[in-house]
């Protein structure tokens, strides 16, 4: 293990227990980064998992997809940074700081493999999706857009990736076009590729809808957009903790998700970009630690992605998404889109034999369905599934656009995770059947 501190900056240039050496470079044949596939008989649903998970127990939790629960590895990994192994990182000389700052850069390399990234250098640690696309919005957009420019995003979209360019747009005169949807509710890119313009300069949308569970053809997209000379951004944060993602493969510019929806901690995210992007974005805040030097005369900044991490960071963050990854990749991405896809199914077919119960989506929607019962309001909904010990969402799902778009005020939303089994499926379609009866 090369244990150097990098001069100048203090970032570690080690690798640390449990990074798979070479992963940056290692593909398989579809361009994958190295992921740990479950080896065994066909895999079942996750009750052999949910031991995995503290927080849980017999309480039938399908709100995976606004968080996800947490493993006792990330638990674990959480209470020994805060205590025996905590310190601050890149500027400490005593070796406790110098070997937390390798556990930290440990963390971004991991991400970086994770994801199929070229090199650490291009992940941007962030308090979460929100944030990564609110740094693209300035950064990079405030930078580039123009007044008269158009940004394209899809009627499906997360408020986190709509607001910030609408108040983007605002400030430069700049132009939203929005995407329609399929009859089955995926975003329609054959629409996408007839509206695109020169114009547009960039494309901003969901990996998967956190309230549809579509599934984007994200090539397609990345083809479609560069086809006029558009960058677009993807935001993943209901994709990474269900499918592999390569970021070179998708061919995408920006990539955006958040730990705790991959049942990592909260308060913490990752902003990948192309490094040319990087090179040329500004810096989102200023303080310590994206700094090269500072005079009263002038400052100049640190390189990415130093130049985009103000202050202290979220230390703890970024080991808990570490420890995180290493639990989805020892159970393996494969295994996780299997049990989410058995119980979708499940799902979609359980729910219509109940009357007034309508289902949005597609039916490969993944590890999400959202749906609605005739004369009942999702809030309803919500509290007697509480009764019966089973939590879904209800509300908006910050996509007032989508529901508008739907006809709907909200939705009740039910979201699987590693942890979901059959007696998930079951507890709902009973709790389901207590509505109808009580408003029936």
């Amino acid at each position: 293990m090369d244990d150097q501190i990098l001069p100048g900056t203090g970032r570690g240039t080690a690798t640390q227990s449990g990074v798979v050496e070479g992963a940056l470079h290692e593909r398989d044949a579809m361009g994958h980064a190295p992921s740990t596939s479950f080896a065994g008989p066909p895999p079942r649903a996750g009750e052999d998992l949910r031991r995995d998970f503290p927080g849980i127990g017999d309480w039938h939790y399908l709100d995976t997809a606004a968080t996800a629960q947490k493993p006792q590895a990330v638990i674990d990994a959480i209470a020994q940074a805060y205590g025996p192994d905590y310190a601050t990182v890149h500027r400490g000389v005593y070796k406790r700081s110098a070997d937390m700052t390798l556990a930290y850069e440990a963390a971004r390399r991991r991400v970086a493999g994770f994801i199929g990234a070229g090199s650490e250098n291009e992940i941007v640690f962030v308090r979460g999706a929100t944030e990564g696309i609110n740094l693209v919005a300035t950064c990079w957009a405030g930078e580039q857009l123009k007044a008269g420019d158009r940004i394209l995003l899809s009627q499906l979209e997360h408020h986190s990736n709509i607001v910030p360019w609408q108040m983007i747009a605002e400030k430069l005169g700049a132009h939203i076009d929005v995407i329609p949807l399929t009859e089955d509710h995926r975003i329609d890119l054959d629409a996408m590729a007839a509206m695109i313009t020169p114009a547009h300069k960039l494309v901003s949308l969901a990996h998967v809808s956190n309230v549809l569970g579509s599934v984007l053809d994200c090539r397609r997209a990345a083809d479609i957009a560069h086809s006029v000379g558009a960058k677009i951004l993807l935001d993943g944060c209901q994709a990474v903790p269900r499918m592999r993602v390569d970021v070179q493969v998708l061919d995408c510019d920006f990539y955006v998700f958040s730990a705790h929806k991959l049942y990592g901690p909260t308060g913490f995210g990752v902003l990948w970009a192309r490094p040319e992007l990087l090179e040329a974005m500004p810096p989102y805040q200023g303080g310590g630690a994206m700094i090269d030097r500072v005079s009263f005369e002038k400052t100049t900044y640190a390189p990415p992605p130093g130049r985009f991490e103000a202050g202290t960071p979220h230390i703890v963050g970024a080991l808990g998404l570490h420890a995180a990854i290493d639990y989805v990749e020892s159970v393996g991405l494969d295994r996780i889109h299997a049990i989410e896809t058995d119980l979708v199914a499940q799902t979609r077919a359980a729910l219509p034999q109940i009357n007034s119960v309508r289902l949005f989506g597609p039916e490969d929607s993944a590890g999400i369905v959202s749906f609605v019962i005739e004369g009942v309001h999702p809030h309803d909904i919500g509290t007697i599934l509480d009764e019966e010990g089973v939590a879904i969402r209800a509300g908006h799902h910050c996509a007032q656009p989508l529901m508008a778009s739907l006809g709907v005020d909200a939705t009740a939303r039910a979201s699987f995770g590693v942890y979901s089994d059959a007696s998930d499926v079951e507890a709902l379609v009973r709790g389901i059947g207590r509505v109808t009866r009580i408003f029936g």
